[in-house]
């Protein structure tokens, strides 16, 4: 499975460099990956096994070793670079192709069963008043960083106090149940961040990585404004009524979504989908997404041939 071809595919995940410890070669990082979701373990019981466990030792090529080959860190620090490159995709793509030169199955009929379960976000789920705070509060917070200042100091700079106190709707103090001051609170809001952008103009000491790393919360927010917010008849902006398609709802986490366990349950986070060969056993895709891409998972499971597929949710 872990040619040389393939080995080399997966060292692109880590940068070169010429400090710190000789490189761990990706293969048995890679087995190890595998192992641990087959298990279903956590990464402290991956280093207990290699440790204990002369089965694992035997797969990875460490027979009677003491101590693992690898590190906890670097087990997850190898996991994030294949998912951050799409590699983890990769891994299963790549024991599909092994079980064709095997002919483990036959490439052009598959007997699948699609299996889709909830998994909740970890993040802060907020409404479009709160997720407009929070954009402009991380931006003010980059700037007070690089400049050393204090968030209240450098929010009073761009004239947009209220982002800096610990509850936005707290510091506008109005009365939330009352429609006229909703709409005056948003408004309050997207003028802070038109405050805030124009700051950052003005601000030409910023060096380039801080400018891209502010901009990218202020573009944040203005995503929130686009997907939330229309202008009423007389000018003034309004929440828009329904929930606008593929809805951003937290700031920490852009990847959550709003989903449905079923028409009257619902829940914040990602679509857990597995497909299983009901002849081989085999389960030649996986993957967590975000909590609308049922669809679109199950189009790029299978484009390279169009399988006999039966629903098992």
């Amino acid at each position: 499975m872990f040619d040389e071809e393939f080995q080399i595919e997966l060292g692109t995940i880590f940068k070169d460099s010429t400090v710190g410890k000789s490189p761990i070669p990706p293969a048995p990082l890679a087995l190890a990956t595998i192992l641990q979701a087959y298990m279903g373990i956590s990464d402290d019981e991956v280093i207990e096994e290699l440790e204990m466990d002369r089965r694992w030792q035997l797969v990875l090529d460490c027979l009677d070793c003491e101590q693992a080959p690898f590190s906890k860190a670097t087990l997850v620090r190898f996991r994030a670079g294949l998912m951050a490159k799409g590699f983890d995709r990769r891994l299963i793509e790549r024991t599909i192709e092994i079980a064709h030169l095997k002919k483990g199955f036959c490439p052009r009929y598959l007997r699948g069963a699609l299996d889709s379960s909830p998994l909740w976000g970890a993040a802060r789920v907020e409404d479009t008043y709160n997720l407009l705070g929070h954009a402009l509060r991380k931006a003010l917070t980059v700037i007070a960083r690089f400049s050393q200042r204090e968030l209240e100091a450098v929010a009073a700079e761009a004239r947009a106090e209220i982002v800096a106190s610990s509850s936005l709707k707290a510091a506008l103090d109005l009365d939330w149940d009352d429609p006229v001051a909703k709409a005056q609170a948003l408004a309050t809001i997207l003028q802070a961040l038109e405050q805030v952008e124009s700051l950052v103009r003005e601000h030409q000491d910023l060096d380039e990585a801080t400018v891209t790393e502010v901009k990218d919360y202020l573009n944040i927010g203005r995503q929130i404004q686009a997907q939330d917010v229309e202008e009423a008849a007389d000018g003034s902006p309004k929440l828009r009524k329904g929930v606008a398609k593929d809805r951003r709802i937290s700031i920490e986490d852009g990847h959550m979504r709003h989903g449905r366990k079923s028409r009257s349950k619902r829940f914040d986070g990602y679509k857990r989908h597995v497909l299983k060969d009901l002849d081989s056993g085999e389960r030649p895709s996986s993957g967590n997404y975000p909590s609308q891409c049922s669809r679109s998972f199950c189009q790029r499971s299978d484009r390279r041939r169009p399988p006999k597929t039966e629903s098992g949710a």
